[in-house]
């Protein structure tokens, strides 16, 4: 009995291997191409009113705009923004759930004693949305206009002078600890739940002064209603040059900025992540949110998804130093 040659059938599998593949890729580029084909959920970690929200809505609403498809924002507030990235990070990585979060993630990494899931491993970096300077604003009851006589006026209420911030573990939390080894205070830190409810207590009066990012401070800052004391980015921001920086107020080496970005679910298809970061781009090419961005004192985003992760590798290693020298941990 004469034995049938494999070469053919070899010939066969690889022709079907082949074919499986062309016929794939069409698929891939026809799914990209449909996405989004339903409503798509944007977790915001933090309560409404902070400065998350501040981009997150203009942003989705141009995204909404240009896909037909609505982006819902859904505020998970708390645990300085964890429990929200902790819901993002465990759900369907189908495209459906996005992730717009501020530079508090790359700060709980080193902060939090354990998290319910892995920055770096958990979460697909897409995309930066906008970078802030960081502002100190100051309640209307506090004397102070500059930040030597801010200091000067703190030294002289030891003990009840209270910064606010976002909450334990954020970077706001960290500024006020920073704030207090530069200039020698030793204010008291009062942590909320969301820079939203921060705001609203420094706009009541319920605490002196917090660190926000300029975008979410800009409509106070205009309307009177909070004093801006000082940037604490290295240079003046373009949207606000009368507000001087901390560094040429005498604090050298204290600069802090806010960054926000997006992620998605580990899992979630390539094409999708790569069409998100291009429609993202797309909402920057219009005329209105670039004004936007540029009244907020905001630097666009749209870095690709590869630029965004080793951003979010050097943020993790910077905040990291800084947790440890102000030894702060949290359960």
């Amino acid at each position: 009995m004469k034995l049938l040659s494999m070469q053919p059938l070899l010939a066969s599998l690889s022709l079907c291997a082949v074919l499986g593949v062309a016929l794939l890729a069409p698929w891939s580029t026809a799914h990209a191409q449909e996405w989004p084909a339903k409503p798509v959920k944007v977790i915001v970690p933090f309560p409404p009113g902070g400065g998350t929200d501040t981009v997150a809505r203009p942003l989705t609403a141009k995204l909404t705009q240009l896909t037909g498809q609505q982006f819902v924002i859904d505020n998970r507030g708390g645990a300085g923004g964890t429990i929200g990235a902790a819901a993002a990070a465990k759900s369907a990585p189908d495209g459906y759930t996005v992730l717009l979060a501020p530079v508090h993630l790359a700060v709980a990494v080193s902060a939090y004693k354990s998290l319910p899931y892995e920055l770096e491993k958990d979460l697909v970096p897409v995309t930066t949305v906008a970078t802030f300077p960081d502002v100190l604003v100051a309640a209307t009851k506090v004397p102070a206009k500059t930040l030597p006589e801010l200091i000067t006026w703190a030294k002289a209420n030891d003990g009840k002078v209270n910064c606010g911030s976002a909450g334990n573990g954020t970077t706001r939390h960290l500024s006020c600890e920073m704030f207090n080894s530069f200039a020698g205070l030793k204010a008291q830190h009062v942590p909320y739940k969301g820079t939203g409810p921060a705001t609203t207590a420094l706009l009541g009066g319920e605490i002196e002064y917090i660190f926000e990012a300029l975008g979410s401070a800009a409509g106070h800052i205009r309307s009177g209603k909070l004093k801006p004391i000082a940037v604490t980015s290295a240079k003046r921001s373009p949207s606000f040059p009368e507000i001087p920086t901390a560094i040429e107020q005498g604090l050298a080496g204290f600069e802090v900025t806010s960054w926000y970005g997006l992620w998605v679910p580990k899992g979630t298809p390539p094409d999708v992540v790569k069409r998100l970061h291009g429609l993202v781009n797309k909402a920057f090419e219009d005329a209105e949110t670039r004004e936007l961005w540029f009244k907020l004192g905001a630097e666009l985003g749209g870095a690709s998804p590869e630029q965004f992760g080793d951003f979010i590798k050097r943020e993790v290693q910077k905040w990291g130093k800084v947790v440890r020298d102000a030894k702060v941990t949290i359960e």
